[in-house]
C-alpha cells in the first residue's frame, strides 16, 4: 500500500518492509522539501501502533542512476550569503539547531527498526550522509561517483558525515578521504566495508536482506542495533553491562524460545539460518 506519496519522497509498505523512494526532478538534488518530507514519513514509520509489523526501511532514489546527488549548492549558497549580511559567527558552545536531514539522521540510528540505503546511483554530500547513517547499505554496480567532496566547496560534510566516516573506516583513512575531497567508485565501498554488497540490483539485495531479518526476532536485531551504535559514547564497562543485560532480555522473548529449541534438539546448526514459516 502507498503510504505517502509527495513531490520528493514515495513510501510503500509491503508486508514488514517500507520502500521509501526519494527523488528531485531537479537534478536529484537534496532541498528543504525532500527534508520535510522524509522526516514526515520517517516519524511514521515509527508508529508502532499504526505498523506493528514494520521491520525494515529501505532507502532508494527512484529515478535510475540517482540516489540522492548532493544537497542544493544554490539553497547554500543563498543561506551564506544571508548569513554574511547578517554577521553571523559561529562557535562550538553555541551549536547551531538541528535542521530536517539533521533529524532524519537521528531517527534512523535511534530507531527500533532496521534501515537499508539501496544505493542505485550518485550519492555525494547529504544524499551519502544519509547512506552512512543507514544500518546495511548495498550499492549498485557501475562507474558514479560516491562520498563527501564538501571540501570542493570551502565546507565539510554537516548532516554527519565526519563523525560516521570516522567512526566507519578509523581516524586516518576518514582524514585522508575528508581532506582530499576523495570521491568513491561503488567497488571501493565494498572494498573498504563501507557497503556490505555491491550488486547489479540493489533492490533485490534489500529484499533479500529484509526477508532474512523477517526470520529473526525483532527484539534482538533492535538490540544489536541499540548496541553497537552505542559504542562511540559508551565507556567499554558501560557497554558491556548493557550487552549483558539485553543479551538475558533476548532469552526472554517469546520468539527467540523455538529458534533455541531448533538447534538445541538437533533440528538445526547455529550457523544455520532460521527456517522461514
Amino acid at each position: 500500500m502507498m503510504m505517502y506519496q509527495g513531490s520528493r519522497v514515495e513510501c510503500l509498505i509491503e508486508d514488514a518492509t517500507a520502500w521509501v523512494r526519494l527523488f528531485n526532478p531537479h537534478q536529484g538534488l537534496m532541498d528543504e522539501a525532500m527534508e520535510a518530507q522524509l522526516l514526515e514519513v520517517l516519524q511514521s514509520l515509527e508508529n508502532r501502533e499504526r505498523w506493528p509489523q514494520l521491520r525494515v526501511v529501505v532507502l532508494t532514489g527512484r529515478d535510475p542512476g540517482v540516489f540522492v546527488r548532493h544537497y542544493d549548492v544554490a539553497l547554500l549558497h543563498q543561506r551564506a550569503e544571508a548569513m554574511v549580511e547578517r554577521h553571523k559567527k559561529f562557535a562550538l558552545d553555541r551549536p547551531v539547531p538541528k535542521g530536517g536531514i539533521h533529524r532524519c539522521t537521528d531517527l534512523i540510528e535511534q530507531s527500533h527498526l532496521i534501515y537499508v540505503a539501496a544505493i542505485n546511483g550518485v550519492a555525494m554530500g547529504g544524499g551519502f550522509e544519509l547512506a552512512l547513517a543507514c544500518d546495511l547499505r548495498a550499492v549498485k554496480e557501475g562507474d558514479y561517483p560516491l562520498g563527501l567532496p564538501e571540501l570542493n566547496l570551502g565546507l565539510l560534510p554537516g548532516a554527519g558525515g565526519t563523525q560516521a566516516l570516522a567512526r566507519l573506516l578509523g581516524t586516518s583513512a576518514a582524514l585522508h578521504a575528508l581532506l582530499t575531497a576523495r570521491v568513491f567508485k561503488p567497488r571501493e565501498l565494498l572494498d573498504l566495508g563501507l557497503a556490505g554488497a555491491c550488486v547489479p540490483d540493489v533492490l533485490q539485495q534489500a529484499r533479500l536482506w529484509a526477508s532474512q531479518l523477517q526470520t529473526v526476532p525483532a527484539r534482538a536485531c533492535a538490540n544489536i542495533k541499540l548496541l553497537v551504535r552505542r559504542v562511540p559514547t559508551w565507556a567499554i564497562e558501560q557497554g558491556r553491562d548493557a550487552e549483558r543485560t539485553l543479551f538475558c532480555d533476548c532469552m526472554v522473548d517469546p520468539a527467540a524460545l523455538p529458534l533455541m529449541a531448533d538447534v538445541a534438539e538437533g533440528r538445526r546448526s547455529l550457523a544455520d539460518k532460521p527456517r522461514t514459516s
